[in-house]
């Protein structure tokens, strides 16, 4: 099922989620429309709180970043079919260079900036059938696993940029908002009459 994408603004974007259980319900429907409603929307991680569920969740699937012709070779075999769903997780180290990345959110639309970010982490999880890891990963796979857990940790990418591009992007922010803006997916919007 297509869940609607929490649109900036709402306050379920902002709080530091909770752990679940095993017992959670429905969890293994939520998993499957999380999975649905990224890849309707052409993303490449979603993140509970995005769906209007305060749960420490995410699910990952990197595939489409394998087609860039502009990664090495090893990169792209890294990405492709690296699909992976993150329960209570917990980030135990972020280490080496920081680089930047011009990153999106589906709970964003229209606005991508440069976010810089450690190459490598290590974090623990569990993944659905509740079995917990504790794993490395680096370049683009890291990157996209530390925007999603920043989400469980009611942290948004936009609040990673310079004072100065937070102004330049303040009016599309509020026309998100306001739901003036037009994504080809469901969202809902907090400031939108009659939602």
């Amino acid at each position: 099922m297509i869940l609607p994408i929490v649109g900036y603004g709402d306050p379920v974007l902002r709080k530091v989620c909770e752990e679940i259980t095993p017992e959670y319900p429905d969890l293994k429907a939520t998993v499957a429309n999380m999975y649905e409603t990224m890849y309707k929307a052409f993303g490449v991680g979603l993140a509970a709180p995005q769906v209007g569920l305060p749960i420490r969740l995410f699910v990952i699937d990197t595939t489409p970043f394998s087609d860039d012709e502009g990664l090495e070779k090893e990169e792209q075999e890294q990405l492709k079919g690296f699909k992976r769903t993150f329960i209570n997780a917990k980030m135990l180290n972020e280490e080496g260079e920081i680089w930047g990345f011009n990153e999106g959110c589906l709970s964003i639309p229209e606005v991508r900036e440069d976010v810089y970010r450690h190459e490598k982490i290590t974090i623990q999880y569990c993944d659905e059938d509740f079995v917990m890891k504790t794993e490395v990963f680096d370049g683009l796979v890291a990157r996209v696993i530390q925007h999603e857990y920043d989400h469980i940790e009611g942290i948004l990418f936009t609040d990673l940029v310079s004072s100065l591009k937070k102004k330049l992007i303040k009016k599309k922010l509020q026309n998100i908002m306001d739901g003036k803006t037009r994504p080809d997916y469901k969202m809902k919007f907090c400031n939108k009459k009659g939602r």
